[in-house]
C-alpha cells in the first residue's frame, strides 16, 4: 500500500507526536495525519472527529484503503464534543482560526488539566490564542515554524495544569517558545513587517479604533525589542 505523504503542515505536526500515542486529530478532513502515524508505527489507535459529513466520508475512505478501519475511530461533531478524556492523551486541531481553536478547548474544560498534550495549528489570529491558552492555564511548551508553498505556519505544543496569567494581546504576539524555535529570527522579521503595514492601514484610516491602534503599536514595538534582541 502506497505511504501517506504530509504536507509540510502537517508533518510539523506529526513530529511532535510521541512514540505509541493515543491521538484524537480534531478536524480530520481526510484523515492524512493518523494514517501517517499508524503507518509508521507511532500510534496503535486514533479517533478522527470532523464538524461535516464530506470531510469525514473521505476519511472513513482512506482509512479503508490503507486498511486501517478498525484503528480509527470515525466521529461527526463540533470540536471534542464527540471525544472522551480517557481515549487519546495528545490531540491535534489544525486548520482552524485560532479562536475557534480556543472555543474548542474551552468547551471541553478536561483539556486545561494536565493530562494531554496539544498540538494546535492555528491558520489566523495566533496571538488571540496564545492570550486564551494563558488564561486558561495551559503552558506553551514548544513552537515549530514551517513554510508551505508562501505560507509560514505556527504549530503549538500546549499543555494545561499550568498557572492561569492574563497576558496584554500585544504581548502575545510572540512567546518564549516561539523565541527558541529554529527559523524564529526570519519569522519573526516577516511578522514585523506584516504588523508595521497594518499599523499604517490604521493610522491612515479615517476612524480608527483608538484602542486598536494602540494595541498595533505596542505589537511593533513588542517585536522590534525581541528581534533586536535575537540579532
Amino acid at each position: 500500500m502506497e505511504s501517506i505523504r504530509l504536507t509540510p503542515r502537517l508533518q510539523a505536526i506529526a513530529d511532535q507526536v510521541t512514540q505509541d500515542a493515543r491521538l484524537a486529530d480534531i478536524g480530520t478532513d481526510h484523515a492524512h495525519l493518523p494514517i501517517w502515524l499508524l503507518q509508521q508505527g507511532r500510534i496503535r489507535q486514533a479517533v478522527a472527529s470532523d464538524i461535516r459529513e464530506g470531510p469525514l466520508a473521505r476519511a472513513k475512505e482512506n482509512a479503508a484503503r490503507h486498511g486501517y478501519l478498525e484503528q480509527i475511530a470515525l466521529r461527526l461533531g463540533a470540536g471534542l464534543e464527540r471525544v472522551t478524556p480517557d481515549e487519546c492523551d495528545t490531540i491535534s486541531i489544525a486548520g482552524m482560526g485560532g479562536e475557534t481553536i480556543a472555543g474548542i478547548l474551552h468547551d471541553a474544560p478536561w483539556t486545561a488539566q494536565g493530562q494531554h498534550t496539544l498540538l494546535l495549528q492555528p491558520m489566523t489570529m495566533i496571538a488571540e490564542l496564545r492570550q486564551a491558552l494563558y488564561r486558561g492555564g495551559y503552558a506553551i511548551e514548544r513552537e515549530t515554524l514551517c513554510r508551505e508553498d508562501h505560507r509560514r505556519y505556527v504549530v503549538l505544543t500546549v499543555r494545561g495544569g499550568a498557572e492561569a496569567q492574563d497576558v496584554p494581546l500585544d504581548a502575545c504576539c510572540l512567546s518564549p517558545a516561539l523565541l527558541q524555535a529554529v527559523g524564529a529570527k526570519d519569522y519573526l522579521t516577516h511578522l514585523l513587517t506584516r504588523e508595521r503595514r497594518a499599523l499604517e492601514g490604521l493610522r491612515c484610516a479615517k476612524e480608527a479604533d483608538a484602542v486598536r491602534l494602540r494595541i498595533q503599536e505596542q505589537t511593533v514595538q513588542t517585536l522590534e525589542q525581541e528581534l533586536e534582541g535575537l540579532s
